[in-house]
């Protein structure tokens, strides 16, 4: 079906708020703050590929959800690709919302009309059916948790039909084949277990399931659906979050809760299972997001340190900033970073941006001119020394504060902010410690005394406010070995 031309048309309005969840938005917004405030031990360091979330009435799936939606809670994402079960219509394939925007009591949200439209041109079995969204709710669910998450996030929303296994094959071919090497993308799979059993028969059932689900055996899940030993209404969708999720190499997995409505109302007599699942790659965030799955390539390396030396030498020579864009989504993350420049082996300048406020690229070239012009310990570099200046870019991780700095700094690996109120604060980067030789105390004395204009003590008092952050660090001459 060809989707109708008219603005209104993709407008999609909720189909069960004041149903399934409040139609007030303070009411939605207390009860999901609640929600992550009942939450738990759940890991927040984890870069998440894929989230399986349930999608039934907030009064009974709403605090398993809380589960899986803080977990994700720090990452970064501009895209969430939502893949639910269509309940109402029965269709073959599966159905993509090409544009426009999804609306809750929280406001709206933009559909990334751009992704979708790869989705359909990359795999033809992703249709439009706009009568399958009309009485849907296993997305619109999930939208009000994705907007107190991550405001301004655009989706792709997807409902499944009656797929066979090598569509769901295809289809997660091409959702790896389009995200690329994107690594802003969530793929959230909404769907529910086991379906009004006694309590007794639900939980083991979902046992088995969940089993299956954790070994990304998309084939034993697929079987047990078939034979009936297993449930799950959205299991379509499953199958393609567990086959994207090894196509994406994300090894690790890991059930953040399960429950059925029964633990919520006391009624076992006939209960839907709950959970949520997190798919990632082995790594932390606290390793800055320069982990395997948000690390830089060579090639991206070598278009920072060009883009670096172009700024400089442009800017240098003729007071302009060259213009650039940048398509490459990893160059686009939002991302801290510092640009060194050294003559004859001595600092000339280095300026930075600790905390990512810019595309990576856009960071760099700005900083590239700070450190040419603004670095206030030295002149501007003049035409005459560009000859001799060499430039070293630093990818920068989220800073993450510590509590005990003698047991947590870890020199050469972290570098290391403190603070003290608006006005006093100091940062080094990793390589100040290898390149100046100093333990510790001499490290964290010379930070807080020459950089953040503190005692030199400082750093043991819990008055000041100490993070760490780990960088990539390269220069030109690591790059032409």
């Amino acid at each position: 079906m060809t989707p109708r031309a008219h603005a209104d048309d993709f407008l999609k309005k909720p189909n069960v708020s004041g149903q399934f969840y409040p139609a007030n938005p303070k009411e939605i917004s207390q009860f999901i703050d609640e929600a992550f405030g009942s939450v738990q031990d759940v890991p927040q360091d984890k870069k998440v590929g894929v989230l399986i979330s349930p999608h039934a009435g907030y009064v009974f799936s709403g605090g398993v959800a809380a589960y899986g939606y803080k977990a994700v809670q720090k990452n970064h994402y501009t895209t969430v690709v939502v893949i639910g079960p269509s309940h109402f219509h029965a269709f073959e394939g599966a159905s993509i919302w090409p544009k426009g925007k999804f609306e809750t009591p929280l406001g709206t949200l933009d559909v990334d009309s751009s992704l979708a439209d790869a989705l359909r041109k990359e795999d033809p079995d992703l249709q439009y059916f706009p009568g399958a969204f009309s009485p849907e709710h296993s997305l619109e669910v999930q939208l009000p948790f994705i907007q107190k998450n991550f405001p301004g996030v655009k989706i792709v929303p997807i409902l499944m039909g009656n797929p066979n296994l090598e569509v769901c094959k295809k289809f997660a071919q091409a959702l790896n084949d389009v995200i690329g090497e994107r690594d802003d993308v969530l793929v959230l799979i909404s769907t529910d277990l086991s379906h009004y059993h006694a309590g007794g028969v639900a939980r083991p059932m979902d046992e088995g399931t969940l089993k299956a689900i954790i070994a990304k055996d998309a084939q034993a899940f697929w079987n047990g659906i078939i034979s009936g030993k297993m449930e799950a209404c959205g299991f379509t969708s499953v199958v393609v979050g567990v086959l994207y999720a090894q196509l994406r190499g994300l090894n690790g997995v890991e059930l953040l809760r399960y429950a059925h409505s029964g633990d919520v109302t006391g009624d076992n007599s006939r209960v839907v299972g709950y959970s949520s699942i997190i798919f990632y790659r082995s790594g932390t965030l606290e390793t800055g997001g320069l982990g395997t799955e948000n690390s830089l390539s060579a090639q991206h390396k070598k278009r920072l340190i060009a883009i670096a030396r172009d700024t400089v030498d442009t800017f240098v020579k003729t007071g302009k900033v060259p213009g650039a864009k940048e398509a490459d989504p990893r160059l686009n993350k939002i991302q801290g970073a510092f640009v060194t420049l050294t003559k004859h082996g001595q600092l000339r300048g280095c300026i930075g941006n600790i905390i990512g406020q810019e595309p990576l690229w856009q960071t760099v070239r700005d900083m590239a001119v700070a450190a040419a012009s603004q670095d206030p310990r030295f002149p501007p570099v003049t035409a005459e020394e560009l000859k001799d200046i060499e430039v070293e870019v630093s990818v920068l991780s989220v800073p993450q504060k510590i509590s005990d700095p003698q047991k947590e700094i870890q020199l050469g690996i972290h570098g290391v902010i403190v603070s003290r109120g608006p006005f006093n604060h100091g940062v080094f980067l990793p390589q100040v410690a290898t390149e100046t030789g100093w333990g510790l105390d001499e490290f964290m004395g010379q930070l807080c005394s020459q950089k953040a204009g503190l005692p030199g003590d400082c750093w043991k008092d819990q008055k000041t406010t100490v993070e760490v952050f780990t960088a990539d660090v390269f220069s030109e001459k690591d790059l032409e070995k």
